[in-house]
Order: C-alpha cells, then structure tokens, then sequence
C-alpha cells in the first residue's frame, strides 16, 4: 500500500501556478526580440565572455531580465553560490555576489 502511494505520488504531475508558465514564456519572447533588434547580446555570446573568468566554479545557468536587458549568471564555487550580473548590450560584468 505504501508502495503505492509512493509510486502515485512519483507519477503525478507536479503543482506550478497555472500563471507561471505564461509570464516567464512572455519574458523570453521578449528577451528573444530584444536580442533579435540587436539591443542586447545573444546568451552565447555573454557566456564566451563571462564563463572563462570564473576558473574553479561550476557553471548554473543564466536569467536575464528583458527589462533592463541586464543577464544574472549563476555559479557555484566551494558551496557558495556566485551570481554575476552583465549588462546585455555591451557584455561588461557590472556586477558580482558570492566570491
């Protein structure tokens, strides 16, 4: 019977807000126009840039805000977590937490 219920609960899908999906789907459309209209760099490009300066750190993933076109890339070093922020249209780094 426990079994089961494991087996049940494994299988089920998993609770998001039925809201989350379409806003963060709207934020990379809009991520993906701006990058379109050249107003920001392309995520490959920021990554060519950041990722070699991060030696001994494992890398976790980008975010960007369509916003202000500002990329936040993830890392993780020695247990700590490292987010660089970079600005998307010029592909400088204004921005670090974590060391």
């Amino acid at each position: 019977m426990v079994m089961f219920a494991l087996l049940a609960l494994a299988l089920s899908p998993t609770a998001i807000p039925a809201d989350a999906e379409p806003c963060q789907r709207r934020d990379q459309d809009r991520a993906f126009k701006a990058m379109r209209e050249g107003r920001i760099l392309p995520l490959p490009e920021i990554e060519r840039r950041v990722i070699p300066t991060m030696a001994g750190a494992q890398y976790l993933g980008p975010e960007i805000d369509p916003d202000t076109g500002i990329y936040t890339l993830k890392f993780l070093r020695n247990g700590t977590v490292i987010w660089v922020r970079v600005d998307g249209r010029s592909g400088q780094i204004i921005g670090r937490t974590g060391y």
